[in-house]
């Protein structure tokens, strides 16, 4: 039996450590314990790089608490033997930065992994290099960098599987609060205006707006969605205003510059957004079930957000009846997607290129007793962020890249509200919960 290819974990964004390597010796800038909101932030000129030079910021490893168990797992699990491994990268980044330049790096990860495995004299045994691939697991956002990897790569992108955890294909109404307010469901949740700031000239953080239902503008305002800058209110540019000021080297109308500036992030944005929208799974040579998308429900999560008219233009409400949970909740299917997984909602989290009858729910519950301990994390960084660290998806996972099945019980899922258990179609054999 030929070994699982080389697996590569994609994280989610602010889940790799960053560390300035202009100094000597190189500094920490962000880890579970290091935020530093002013060297993280990025020139207003060049969004490519730090507003406080001289510095050379990279990514250096994945955040632990959230990916430490998931990595040793799979790596302990999907070997056959003790003497051949199953390698199992990590793949750190510089979550700041747009998807399109992740996705660069992602495609010569790929090829550095494939290349490495070749070597791997029980990989090289059974053939892989004939037709080498690898499979991508994502976490939140990295699931978008690896549909947005394949909707570049097509055919080209060597993947034999994938597997997406709470993945917001259609964005999360948290990146909203985030951007207008600094805090939010979303990362890191310190409340200052430097995290405001830094938030707001973040290239990836757009590429979290959300598409999906639950976004109600108020009729007269201009703009059908938040990629149009007209929809949002005035403080952002404001405050992009400022930024200019204090940080642009070159010289030109801080107004216009702040304008252009927030015009290209959301641009930039909006034209990931649609590519995704548009990518199919056959244009990367995959099916159905070749796609394990894992949606996390019953959890309080925002699933409204409303535009509406004031003196200013246009203002963002937040109300804490837009964050809600009906999964429990009556027999109305319409109702029951009113749910989410604390971050990103039920509708943000389902892509285009696969049905509702091919996704795979877990809810809070499907932590076992003996995962006290990651109950007590879930209260502090939400199901959103600790949900890679459920056991059950570890072997729900392994049993996807491996075809093994499951004789005891020991995986299982939910079907997504709307869908009969008769039509429900995981890529994989499932036990189904109620």
């Amino acid at each position: 039996m030929a070994p699982v290819p080389p697996v590569i974990v994609v994280p989610g964004i602010t889940a790799s450590t960053l560390r300035d390597e202009y100094p000597l010796p190189p500094e920490t800038v962000w880890s579970v314990l290091t935020k530093d909101y002013a060297r993280i932030s990025l020139h207003p000129d060049d969004t490519r790089y730090e507003v406080m030079e001289p510095a050379r910021l990279r990514a250096d490893q994945l955040i632990e608490p959230a990916y430490r168990e998931l990595v040793e797992e799979l790596r302990y699990n999907l070997r056959p033997a003790e003497d051949q491994p199953v390698p199992v990268y990590p793949f750190a980044y510089d979550w700041r930065h747009p998807l399109d330049a992740l996705e660069v790096q992602l495609a010569a990860f790929v090829d550095e992994v494939i290349e490495r495995t070749k070597l791997m004299r029980h990989y090289h045994a059974a053939g892989y290099p004939d037709d080498p691939k690898v499979v991508l697991v994502g976490h939140s956002m990295g699931g978008l960098i690896i549909a947005g990897y394949l909707s570049q790569r097509r055919r080209r992108s060597r993947v034999a599987k994938v597997v997406t955890l709470a993945t917001p294909f259609r964005g999360s109404f948290e990146a909203v609060i985030k951007l207008t307010t600094g805090t939010a469901n979303l990362g890191t949740d310190a409340p200052s205006s430097r995290e405001r700031e830094a938030a707001r000239v973040t290239p990836a953080l757009y590429h979290l707006l959300p598409s999906c239902p639950g976004l109600e503008i108020e009729e007269g305002l201009a703009g059908t969605n938040l990629f149009d800058g007209r929809l949002w209110q005035r403080s952002i540019l404001e405050t992009l205003q400022e930024y200019v000021r204090l940080y642009a080297v070159r010289r030109s109308d801080r107004q216009e510059q702040a304008r252009e500036l927030f015009s290209a992030l959301l641009e930039a944005a909006r034209s990931h957004r649609d590519r995704i929208e548009a990518f199919r799974l056959s244009h990367a040579g995959l099916k159905a079930g070749d796609w394990l998308c894992v949606v996390g429900v019953d959890a309080k999560t925002r699933v409204r957000l409303k535009v509406t008219r004031a003196r200013q233009g246009p203002q963002f409400e937040f109300n804490g009846e837009d964050r809600d949970n009906q999964w429990q909740v009556g027999i109305d299917d319409a109702a029951r997607r009113a749910t989410g997984d604390g971050t990103v909602p039920f509708e943000g989290a389902l892509p285009r290129f696969l049905a509702p009858e091919n996704v795979v729910c877990v809810t809070p519950d499907d932590y076992g007793y003996w995962e006290v301990q990651d109950r007590a994390l879930t209260r502090i960084a939400g199901f959103h962020g600790i949900l890679p660290n459920m056991n059950m998806l570890h072997r729900l996972i392994v049993r996807h890249l491996t075809g093994w099945p499951d004789t005891r019980g020991n995986t299982w899922g939910r079907p997504a509200p709307g869908v009969e258990a008769k039509a429900w179609q995981p890529p994989l054999p499932l036990s189904l919960k109620v």
